[in-house]
């Protein structure tokens, strides 16, 4: 069972932390981070917890908020396994899993030593840095990419690497000290207070220190009965009247974690209805279509037709990227400039006017375009994107990512062979913002699109470029882009 809270209880020295009681709730968003890789297996499949979902606005921003869970409960209490669970439950490819643990204050000298000696108070509000997690859940919540502290309970140190962690359309946020801070709470939109005996909290706490953080139990017990059961009374189970819902036993109350995944479930299909509606329209101005001249006409004979051979189909598909990539470059911006002949008269003419260029590739079957990108531009730099389609939602998820450090100040060609949904392409020039690259020095190129991905891709990002060989109509059930090509894919151009 669950159940909403209306009951008051003790509030003591919350006046800073907590608003006051009666305050009218806000809805927004919370935040990710776990030192784990970014997934989560479960008994009948595997649930990537990394990517954004492609839904954007006229401006390229994200056109819904995420909808942020926030878990607050006493230590050991079991809210990383709750959240586990609506993960699993919810069965959605972007889900951030953000833990408060992440953002732990970096200790003096001093207060190393007193840690060392289970002597630092690890569970008071002074304890966290509250100015980075908000800002940082502020910022993802806003669908930026965001910087996140890994902190090491052995040293009680931060690690020097910390994680990039991206946007999702759900956020679930928890943490002893949810639900503490005024700021905080005014970014969930939904707050779960879970509920464990203190007894169980206590075993439980005394596993986990001695087997993952490397304590003894003399000192588990010490920093317990000194820190943890004060805090607990003081400041964190008074927040429990602020909770929507109240989570009795933890992981193990199916009924209330079903309850709680459904209600996310209509927040994201009002979502999805109203993207869909956006997409009935001319197609954009910013799209360029190369000419179908005869010998364009006669490549896409070549590559349509499924009687080609292999090797046929890779030699003109390279022939016709090669097309497709030099009337792309057509679209960066040039300048007037006047050279020397070796006759000794001048010649009036055009340079590129620009930093640099950097292809990047969306993996694996952009990877295909590379070479016809390299042939004509001297030095190009070239950065991948790994971006895979969930099979059961049809949703595209980010798994790799290696971009050039200063790809901000270039122009660049984003390469994928076909666009379909135009999921995946709206993922990578969303990853592409978050670097600081700007709108309007995108251009997105590819062999063959389908009309929704050209819809969608320009409805979201209304300043990228978008360069094409062909449009065609419509997709099937599959998501194959009708009445289509080949396959590119990597695999196919090897032996």
């Amino acid at each position: 069972y669950f159940y909403s809270t209306s009951h008051f209880i003790g509030e003591d020295s919350l006046d800073r932390l907590l608003p006051p009681a009666g305050a009218p709730r806000r809805k927004s968003t919370t935040s990710l981070s776990k030192t784990e890789p970014p997934l989560l297996r479960t008994g009948t499949r595997t649930i990537y917890t990394a990517g954004r979902p492609p839904w954007y606005d006229e401006h390229g921003a994200q056109s819904k908020e995420a909808f942020v869970i926030g878990l607050c409960g006493g230590s050991a209490s079991g809210k990383t396994t709750v959240a586990n669970k609506i993960i699993e439950a919810l069965d959605v490819p972007w889900v951030v899993l953000l833990s408060m643990d992440s953002f732990y204050k970096v200790l003096s000298a001093e207060e190393q030593a007193l840690a060392a000696k289970n002597d630092y108070n690890f569970d008071h509000p002074g304890a966290f840095d509250f100015e980075l997690l908000v800002a940082t859940l502020r910022k993802l919540k806003q669908g930026k990419s965001v910087k996140i502290p890994v902190y090491d309970f052995t040293t009680h140190r931060r690690q020097k690497d910390w994680k990039n962690v991206y946007g999702a359309s759900v956020i679930i946020f928890e943490g002893i000290m949810s639900f503490a801070d005024k700021e905080l709470l005014q970014l969930l939109d939904m707050k779960i207070f879970v509920d464990t005996d203190s007894d169980i909290r206590l075993v439980r706490r005394l596993r986990r220190d001695i087997t993952e953080r490397g304590r003894d139990i003399e000192g588990v017990i010490k920093q317990y009965n000194k820190f943890v059961k004060p805090a607990f009374e003081q400041y964190i189970e008074p927040t429990m009247r602020l909770a929507d819902i109240v989570v009795p036993r933890g992981g193990g109350n199916m009924v209330a974690i079903d309850l709680i995944v459904q209600h996310v479930h209509s927040q994201l299909e009002e979502v999805r209805i109203a993207v869909l509606a956006q997409q009935t329209q001319p197609l954009p101005q910013t799209l360029s279509v190369l000419e179908s001249t005869p010998q364009v006409r006669g490549l896409h004979t070549i590559i349509r037709n499924k009687e080609t051979s292999r090797d046929e189909f890779i030699f003109y598909s390279k022939r016709l990227m090669r097309l497709l990539i030099e009337h792309a470059l057509t679209f960066l911006p040039s300048q007037h400039c006047v050279v020397q002949t070796p006759q000794g008269h001048e010649y009036e003419g055009r340079s590129y006017n620009g930093k640099g260029i950097t292809g990047v590739s969306i993996l694996r079957a952009g990877e295909t375009m590379e070479p016809a990108l390299r042939a004509v531009c001297k030095d190009v730099r070239i950065g991948k994107i790994l971006i895979q389609t969930n099979l059961d939602s049809g949703e595209p998820e980010l798994h790799y990512l290696r971009l050039p450090k200063d790809i901000s100040e270039d122009h660049v060609i984003l390469m994928d062979s076909t666009v379909s949904t135009g999921a995946a392409a709206m993922m990578a020039v969303r990853v592409l913002l978050d670097h600081e690259v700007q709108e309007d020095r995108i251009v997105l190129v590819s062999l063959l699109m389908a009309e929704l991905g050209v819809h969608s891709v320009a409805y979201a990002f209304p300043k990228v470029k978008i360069i094409t060989t062909a449009v065609d109509k419509s997709l099937d059930d599959f998501l194959h882009v009708i009445p289509g090509i080949g396959n590119t894919a990597p695999c196919q151009y090897c032996n």
